[in-house]
């Protein structure tokens, strides 16, 4: 791992900062902050008016002096000084006095595998924003893996798929490093686009930005599948006359509006085999694909994955939380690297 074991174990806190969702693990206590990461601001005086999910409810229902701003992009920080307060408010007054206590508070926080420089400051700047004095910075790709269980630590190869909202990030691993990766900006939010998209031209009706993600997921199983119905009820706002309307939309097309992005992945997925050494793709065969990340969950994409690879797909069980579990396991020494026994002269 670029991050030695002992040093991520001397760690407090970890955070998994992410483009839709901000997560925080305390050594000791768990997960205790799984939020959106939103925040609403007055732009009159710049004061915070809420985080998290409240602040994402707000989102396209304001009035014109209070914006929603997402300090998070494609995993990196873009706005710190606005990641300093989200995150001040997400963890509360008591936690952080908490945090405060420690004589020297060390944090660990995720970076997406192809991360520049700035990337990687912003993350560091962030966390001193909270008091940490030194701070680790954890590959999401390893993260993951280990937070889902896999066996990161032995000499054979495990492939991980991280779906995020910006970006997907695809790699092979092996002996705790990554062997090949490769990162498709195709995620969950371009999926959403595609689905608006295909209801405006076909339809002519106009999706709530907010209802995108729920109707996904109410098809997700048997809805957007060949099994499953043929049609689905989708409320919305007419684009010519301004008002409510409910359509019934042909499942089969919102499938294939569904595809079409996703074949950027698929073209990833292709570049990270032919740069694996042959040896780790014989293994790949039999271990197959494991999904983690919160659009791990989009309808059809694990079906999709299986038809085109020919390889086993899994969804993780927790897939959302799997980085920030994986940090956790990191702080808490439940991670133990293998052991190399060279042979005696």
């Amino acid at each position: 791992m670029t991050v030695s074991l002992e040093q991520l174990r001397r760690c407090h806190v970890a955070v998994d900062l992410g483009a839709a969702r901000t997560r925080v693990y305390v050594k000791g206590a768990g997960l205790v902050v799984d939020e959106p990461s939103a925040a609403a601001v007055n732009t009159r005086t710049g004061a915070l008016i809420a985080v998290g999910t409240f602040a994402e409810r707000m989102t396209g229902r304001t009035p014109d002096y209070i914006r929603v701003v997402r300090p998070v992009s494609g995993g990196t920080v873009v706005d710190i000084e606005m990641a300093q307060r989200m995150l001040r408010h997400l963890l509360g007054e008591k936690l952080r006095r908490a945090l405060r206590r420690k004589p020297r508070l060390r944090a660990a926080a995720c970076t997406p595998h192809d991360a520049d420089p700035l990337a990687q400051r912003a993350a560091v700047e962030t966390m001193v924003g909270l008091g940490a004095r030194r701070v680790e910075l954890v590959d999401t790709l390893i993260a993951a893996a280990v937070g889902c269980g896999l066996p990161v630590e032995q000499p054979t190869a495990t492939m991980i798929m991280v779906c995020g909202a910006a970006a997907t990030q695809v790699a092979v691993l092996s002996l705790g490093s990554i062997v090949t990766a490769q990162r498709i900006p195709v995620g969950g939010e371009a999926i959403d686009h595609a689905v608006v998209q295909h209801l405006r031209h076909a339809h002519e009706l106009m999706l709530p930005s907010q209802a995108v993600r729920p109707l996904q997921l109410a098809l997700h199983g048997n809805g957007l599948t060949p099994d499953g119905p043929a049609s689905t009820l989708i409320h919305g706002r007419d684009v010519a006359t301004g008002l409510a309307r409910s359509v019934h939309v042909d499942t089969a097309a919102v499938r294939d509006a569904i595809h079409t992005p996703l074949t950027a992945v698929l073209d990833g997925i292709g570049k990270v085999l032919r740069d694996c050494p042959p040896d780790l793709v014989a293994d790949l065969t039999d271990r197959g694909i494991m999904m983690v990340g919160g659009s791990a969950l989009l309808p059809g994409l694990d079906q999709m994955l299986r038809d085109a690879t020919g390889m086993p797909v899994a969804i993780a069980e927790r897939p959302d939380v799997c980085a920030v579990l994986g940090l956790g396991a990191m702080l808490e020494g439940k991670v133990a690297p293998m052991v190399l026994n060279p042979l005696a002269g």
